[in-house]
């Protein structure tokens, strides 16, 4: 991958040499050979070949830009080679992968687990995308009798209806998109048995576990445009109700495990509310306020499908895909859905660590890959598993259970001052002290190497976020340049408002009226949908607004609810 734009141009090079000696490419060559009067001798004038190799030289120009429209379709679409060839230019004289052993540290770990996952996610991204599923019509050859009598064998606790919007996604699941669901059962073999003993333990339906799917596509480091983090897409304020640890060292948000707990325990409290289990499902997604409110406006009734048109739009569709989400994995064999092989042992033991500890000892002196230390511990977001007198779990594969236990006693002094020195603590601290505090600013410097991609890595927020946050419409940093990011879920004061809810899209406004400023690609709809409670007709009379335009730079005011 590295060298492809060399071919490329190459390649371009090549199909300028090979043109036929004729035309204006013969004549501009013949130039060169023969005196200035020479011209005349072709039987063209001076203006004739000029306009010849004017139209020769927008040839190339758009040659040129078929190349940088390539390159950049390349990088869009394998994103794992994009951030290897950054490496590459920006670690020329180093070893093989622009990488030595000692450049390992834990922002660039942390950026090649992330990568790991979107490399396999962007790849196939683009299956089942650019689909309006409120309107489009998928068509299949099995027909309806067949997929009622499989939801029926499917003996769901939870109510499975069927119709023409469940049948959209169950298609979209189960035929429109191969690869994609083909890595999401490959993580399914790991993920799956975890969440059932979750569910389980609280003695709620185990069907609950393919919501995760529909949240983060099985992504441990899943962060979403609104800050909400993991596999379970908990947003800071909830993450902290539900127990989840976040602070300069942790964030349990992204442990599997606990955020599945925590998932289980609000589910169970949306339920508790609600009485239905589709309306807790919706509840996770959009909060128990919008599903409040679709209800009032339902006059009173409490199935998904009499609310269903007054729920925020993103949450129509949030039911049916979990349907067919739970069908398409069901039956992926009757659709020749495989699952992909991904990296994730099939054993694994824990540990309860009391002491410091970072990944460094455990792989040098146990000889556990990094790989595995950061897929099966997500959570320790430098590399260091903190010193708590209630512990920390660290997950290992069984294989080296017997190195741990056998060097547990050294494993902890290995390289202590080293790795623990004043100077790296009070970093991380400085660095991840604002995900501790519930949220907050960090100014970052921009250092020579540094790229957008792996910033967003090391503070577990979304490239996009970076550049909405500091106004950049470009990817491209300057050494020195300032970067202000927002940790813990939060935002610019006029771009968020306090976070409730379970997951991504589970967004509340403050108490009292805000302003909102409008954003290149925002719409009413899109504004509505961060302010619980209120709605587009709500910005409408606020505003004055009697349609839906709105301008870039517009002050909106957003009542209170």
């Amino acid at each position: 991958m590295r060298n492809t734009k060399y071919i490329i141009q190459a390649v371009a090079v090549l199909l300028l040499l090979l043109i036929p000696e004729s035309g204006a490419w013969s004549q501009h060559k013949r130039l060169q050979d023969f005196k200035k009067p020479s011209f005349v001798r072709q039987g063209k004038t001076r203006r004739q070949l000029q306009k010849e190799n004017a139209e020769l030289q927008k040839q190339i120009d758009s040659l040129k830009a078929d190349i940088v429209e390539y390159q950049n379709d390349k990088r869009l679409t394998d994103s794992l080679a994009a951030d290897i060839m950054d490496m590459y230019e920006i670690s020329s004289s180093r070893s093989a992968a622009g990488l030595n052993p000692e450049d390992y540290s834990a922002a660039v770990s942390d950026s090649l687990l992330t990568l790991w996952y979107l490399h396999n996610q962007v790849k196939t991204s683009r299956e089942g995308e650019g689909l309006d599923m409120d309107v489009v019509h998928l068509t299949s050859t099995t027909p309806d009798k067949v997929y009622l009598q499989r939801l029926a064998a499917m003996n769901s606790f939870i109510t499975l209806p069927f119709n023409e919007t469940v049948r959209n996604y169950i298609i979209l699941y189960s035929e429109k998109m191969p690869t994609k669901m083909s890595h999401i059962l490959g993580l399914c073999q790991y993920y799956m048995p975890i969440f059932e003993e979750v569910f389980s333990k609280y003695d709620m339906p185990l069907e609950l576990k393919y919501l995760a799917i529909i949240e983060s596509a099985l992504n441990p480091v899943a962060v979403s445009r609104a800050g909400a983090k993991g596999m379970w897409q908990f947003m800071y304020r909830t993450a902290s109700l539900y127990g989840l640890k976040i602070n300069s060292f942790v964030d349990e948000r992204l442990d599997p495990v606990k955020s599945a707990d925590a998932a289980a325990r609000y589910l169970r409290d949306a339920y508790s509310i609600f009485g239905d289990w589709n309306l807790a499902i919706s509840s996770y997604n959009c909060g128990a306020g919008n599903v409040n409110k679709a209800i009032k406006r339902a006059g009173g009734k409490t199935d998904f499908w009499s609310i269903y048109e007054y729920l925020p739009r993103e949450t129509r569709g949030y039911g049916p895909a979990f349907v067919g989400a739970m069908y398409a994995i069901t039956y992926a064999k009757e659709y020749g859905l495989i699952p992909e092989r991904v990296p994730m042992p099939a054993h694994v033991d824990t540990f309860n660590i009391q002491k410091m500890l970072h990944f460094k000892q455990i792989n040098e002196l146990v000889g556990v890959p990094m790989e595995d230390l950061h897929n099966l511990n997500p959570q320790y977001i430098s590399d260091i598993i903190p010193s708590e007198k209630e512990g920390n779990i660290l997950r290992i594969p069984y294989q080296y259970t017997g190195a741990f236990v056998e060097n547990e006693d050294s494993v902890y002094t290995y390289k202590e001052k080293e790795l623990f020195s004043p100077a790296t603590l009070t970093n991380i601290r400085e660095n991840n002290s604002a995900s501790g505090s519930g949220g907050g600013r960090i100014v970052y410097r921009v250092r020579k190497g540094d790229y957008l991609g792996r910033i967003a890595s090391r503070y577990h927020v979304s490239v996009n976020q970076i550049k909405r946050w500091n106004n950049l419409r470009s990817n491209n940093l300057s050494v020195g340049q300032r970067l202000y990011i927002y940790t813990g879920g939060s935002a610019p004061a006029a771009a968020s408002s306090q976070q409730s809810g379970g997951s991504s899209s589970s967004k509340a406004a403050s108490a009292g009226a805000s302003t909102y400023t409008v954003r290149s690609g925002d719409t009413l709809t899109s504004i509505a949908s961060k302010y619980p409670g209120v709605s587009v007709a709500d910005i409408q009379k606020a505003n004055g607004i009697s349609g839906s335009k709105i301008r870039v730079g517009q002050k909106l005011k957003i009542p209170g609810k």
